[in-house]
């Protein structure tokens, strides 16, 4: 099961990159669209912030997976293995709670934005649900993602293989 979890979390991660492009593409638009008098490129600064948002959710599960968030590890490095571990799940747990409750808020304003039929304010007028469904999915999964780390701590299985440095190795 934490296989194909892996491969979703990549999948997620690819889309993540593939939005960090759009972000670019859709920048070099407007600033050629401002050269260019002639190209009118309306709604390209917010295409732009729609995909970098999807980036960023997006990216939040591979990075929990692979261990890569910031991490104060000044008093987990102190603790003795049971003490570590008891933190590390309580720290799961908390993570996990917050995680759900982003992911659920995400996904409601998704819905209410599409029942009430909300628009962009910008010339380009997209239904805000679509760039919105980015977050919803980003946040479900690093949810997801958390929860998978949690049940391994509880199985007593490691998150990941630690490398010589004791700082985490890619898993790929």
């Amino acid at each position: 099961m934490r296989a194909h979890l892996d491969r979703l979390f990549n999948l997620a991660g690819y889309l993540a990159g593939f939005f960090t492009v759009c972000t670019l593409l859709a920048v070099l638009a407007s600033i050629i669209g401002r050269l260019i008098p002639a190209v009118n490129l309306a709604g390209a600064d917010a295409y732009a912030g729609y995909s970098m948002a999807a980036a960023a959710f997006l990216a939040l599960a591979p990075t929990l997976r692979r261990g890569e968030h910031i991490r104060v590890t000044l008093i987990l490095n102190r603790l003795g293995t049971g003490a570590h571990r008891v933190l590390d799940i309580v720290c799961h747990l908390i993570g996990l709670a917050m995680a759900v409750a982003l992911a659920w808020y995400s996904i409601r304003l998704v819905m209410q934005s599409h029942e009430f039929m909300d628009i962009s304010t910008g010339l380009d007028a997209t239904p805000l649900w679509i760039p919105q469904l980015g977050m919803a999915i980003g946040t479900s999964l690093f949810a997801l993602a958390f929860a998978s780390d949690l049940f391994a701590l509880l199985a007593g299985q490691p998150l990941r293989e630690e490398s010589q440095a004791g700082e985490p190795s890619h898993i790929e």
